[in-house]
């Protein structure tokens, strides 16, 4: 019988939406010592489920994803029973939490401190993912979820400095030190590059004291939730060929739009990149999606795209997330989207 699992060090990487934290995180995969198990449980506040399909599967990589809701409240008992049943099958030598963009972190730190693993887990430093450009938006600088998530953290990882100006990056920093407490550190990560030296040292995390532990919104939702009963561990419907399956939600004032196909099902890129690039600037977009040209990975965040290849095979997916009310209307954007697609292909 193996040896009862202890003190497992586990980072959480927190972030606004489309911050950069799968970058980062990536990297740090990246600098992974040989040997070693990892496991990251990624939570998004779509229903579809875009980021785990953004990691290729290999042995000694374990990636669980969330979908549909926040770990803080709307998920929290499911998070318990996923990191027991993650911890007992695969005994990771380290685990990477990726809360969703609006997640508020201090209900899942509950988690992460409570009973269930006491002597398992070892919290270190709380690391939040930030691009400098976010701070000209003023209602980003005023959404509580993002000050609170700055606020919680212990380090800041600025991310997509290379498109930041000088400016953003000084205006970004002196902003940061007025928060209290104090950031133990802040550290440029351009295309997330952060060194996993800087995790490795950082030692396990002292509850900061004076710091406010939660929000009204996921105050909220955390309640909701409470007496709400999980079913199943996010069983999902699966697309037949022709059939898309679409997935809606709403809640702490942003909503999400999504699609799942068949992964016979392929898209013309050209046309598909066409209307994708035709939605409205604001929105987050992001999909693995099997195409013409193979299957490619699309992500849009703060006005910047990108199109890579992608390993992910188990079906096409498409998530839009943007404020409440300001996303396109459903049926006429999937339309536009079969309008895309071209001939199943008979093989996946």
């Amino acid at each position: 019988m193996p040896a009862p699992l202890a003190n497992v060090p586990v980072h959480l990487i927190t972030g606004f939406l489309g911050s950069g934290k799968s970058t980062l995180i990536h990297r740090l995969i990246e600098q992974k010592p040989e040997g070693e198990r990892w496991a990251v449980v990624i939570n998004e506040f779509g229903q579809v489920g875009i980021d785990q399909a953004m990691f290729a599967e290999r042995e000694d990589l374990v990636v669980k994803g969330l979908p549909g809701g926040c770990l803080c409240c709307q998920l929290a008992f499911v998070m318990q029973a996923t990191l027991v049943n993650l911890l007992h099958r695969h005994r990771p030598d380290r685990l990477i939490i990726e809360p969703s963009g609006l997640g508020h972190p201090a209900g899942l730190l509950e988690v992460l401190r409570g009973e269930a693993f006491a002597g398992v887990l070892s919290l270190q430093e709380v690391v939040a993912v930030l691009d400098p450009r976010r701070l000209d938006d003023p209602r980003v600088r005023e959404h509580e979820t993002f000050r609170d998530q700055l606020t919680l953290a212990d380090g800041v990882a600025l991310t997509m400095t290379d498109l930041a100006t000088p400016s953003q990056r000084a205006t970004a920093r002196a902003w940061l030190g007025e928060l209290w407490p104090a950031k133990r550190w802040v550290a440029e990560a351009p295309h997330g590059a952060l060194p996993l030296a800087r995790l490795m040292a950082s030692g396990e995390r002292l509850p900061p004291g004076g710091v406010a532990g939660d929000s009204t919104a996921h105050r909220q939702l955390r309640q909701a939730a409470a007496g709400s009963v999980v079913l199943d561990d996010f069983a999902v419907v699966a697309p037949q060929p022709g059939r898309p399956v679409r997935e809606q939600g709403e809640a702490l004032g942003h909503a999400t739009l999504g699609w799942r196909w068949h992964p016979n099902d392929t898209f013309d890129l050209d046309r598909l990149t066409l209307v994708l690039g035709e939605l409205p600037a604001g929105l987050r977009v992001k999909g693995a999606l099997h195409t013409d040209a193979g299957w490619k990975l699309y992500n849009r965040a703060a006005g910047a795209v990108s199109l890579t290849d992608s390993a992910w095979r188990r079906d096409s997916r498409l998530e839009l997330i943007g404020e409440a009310g300001r996303l396109p209307d459903a049926n006429a954007l999937e339309a536009s989207l079969e309008a895309c697609r071209t001939t199943p292909s008979s093989t996946a």
